[in-house]
Formats: C-alpha cells, structure tokens, sequence
C-alpha cells in the first residue's frame, strides 16, 4: 500500500532492529505519558520475540525510502485479535502514518473474520484514547492490575 510518499506492507526479519528501534521509542514516550513505573514488555524485547511475532502475528510496517518509521502488531485467535506494539517514529508523526497502519489492519481484520479487535492503552493520556475512537474504538472497561489506569479498546466488526 502506497499513501503520501509511505509504503506500507507485511513485515520482514530484515525489519527487526528498525522495528525494535520504532518500538523503544514510542513505549518510552508511553510510559512517560502514563507516568508509570510499571516494566513494560515492549521495552524488553528481543530480537528472537520480535522474529517469533513476525512468524505468528500480522506484523506490518510503513517505511519511507527503506526505513521503517511505523509498526503495528496483531495477534489473531479465532473471531478475536489483539494489536499490540503500535508506534510511530516521532519524526514522522501526523503525517497519516497511524491511521494508514490501522486501515490495513482493519483490511486484514475483515479479511480474517476478526469480529472484534482489542488493544489496552493508557486511560489517562486523551491523546492515544482520541486515536483509537477516531478509529472506531471504545472503552470496554478499566484495570488497575499495574501502577496505571489500563483501558481495554474494542472495535467491532460487523
């Protein structure tokens, strides 16, 4: 998928480090929204996870002249998918590069027979909770098992 001088497609082995770069990123820039102490798994990959989610998830990346600048994961178990791991290198965001990741997913969701596709993001940062009911999501409920309030996103597929 071309879109504004992006590309967007599945990901590849040779993606990892860009991938895991875009990934540190965008979960320290979370963790400092969500003003958590909490370990969070995205900043403690390693290269074989982010291998095995290539082989097992929809992983899909948007590069611009052969560098990744945004990934996006998905999970898929049965009608039900899980995205995780979503991040857009600061450089390059508000350029359409999210809402171009989360069109393909919803593309790959329908194509799948996904009916719903779930995320947790932080409840607190209005920004990320904005971006997701932009993208049709809402608010199933709440946690509080970490050191942060956790919303759990839905979006239904019909």
């Amino acid at each position: 998928m071309v879109n504004n001088g992006f590309e967007i497609r599945n990901a590849s082995e040779a993606d990892i480090d860009q991938i895991m770069e875009i990934t540190g990123d965008a979960f320290v820039k979370y963790k400092e929204l969500a003003k958590t102490e909490y370990s969070l798994a995205a900043l403690n990959e390693t290269r074989e996870t982010v291998a095995d989610d290539i082989k097992n998830k929809l992983v899909l990346v948007a590069y611009i002249n052969g560098k990744v600048v945004g990934s996006v994961r998905v999970a898929v178990n049965g009608e039900i998918g899980y995205l995780s791991r979503f991040g857009v290198s600061p450089d390059y965001q508000n350029l359409g590069i999210g809402k171009a990741l989360m069109n393909l997913v919803d593309i790959n969701m329908k194509v799948l027979g996904v009916k719903q596709l779930q995320l947790h993001t932080a409840a607190k940062v209005k920004s990320l909770v904005c971006f997701y009911y932009g993208r049709g999501f809402y608010i199933d409920s709440t946690s509080k098992e970490r050191d942060y309030i956790r919303a759990l996103l839905c979006k239904d597929y019909d």
